[in-house]
């Protein structure tokens, strides 16, 4: 696995031992990035979160791709080291903040994000719980993207979401929504 584009390009990830993480494949990695860059044109300066973060490899392409600050959330002690010597070996440690703890009880960035991205155990019902606890401003500044991955399921989206695209890529489908403007 490695840094699909930008300043990063080409270096490899590691990853925690054992099954316990299910990493976005390359392939789905590549075509989120590409849809989300047809919207957002650059990443420059954005505040990005990477929630069920595992590897933290979508937080990281987005800081390899110019956003200015990354918060990586993960309940997994091996995964948040894992992110820990990714951000070492890049040198970007700077530009991060890492917490291992659950979404259900982690408090909102230190600014909202323009962009989060959501990775979470397929079929578990946290898709859902997670959008609940980051659909507000604390969390989400006007006109926010959100990328989760899902493995199949539906999702009941809060009021303040709209869904705006979805693509699938083998057993993962990848949803946008969109905060509301302000």
């Amino acid at each position: 696995m490695r840094i699909i584009a930008g300043a990063w390009r080409g270096r490899p990830l590691i990853a925690p031992e054992g099954r316990g993480t299910r990493p976005t494949s390359d392939r789905a990695r590549e075509g989120l990035f590409s849809m989300l860059a047809s919207r957002l044109g650059s990443f420059e300066g954005l505040q990005a979160a990477d929630l069920f973060a595992g590897t933290g490899a979508l937080g990281l392409e987005a800081l390899s791709r110019g956003a200015a600050h990354c918060s990586f959330i993960d309940s997994d002690r091996d995964a948040v080291a894992s992110i820990r010597r990714n951000l070492d070996s890049f040198a970007a440690a700077s530009r991060a903040d890492v917490r291992q703890q659950s979404i259900e009880y982690a408090a909102a960035p230190s600014r909202p994000c323009d962009l989060l991205f959501m990775d979470p155990p397929y079929r578990t019902g946290l898709a859902e719980a997670a959008l609940e606890r980051i659909a507000d401003s604390a969390w989400l500044a006007p006109g926010a993207w959100i990328a989760v991955e899902l493995g199949g399921e539906t999702l009941s989206l809060p009021a303040a979401l709209t869904h705006e695209a979805e693509r699938r890529f083998g057993k993962a489908t990848i949803l946008l929504l969109r905060a509301q403007p302000g």
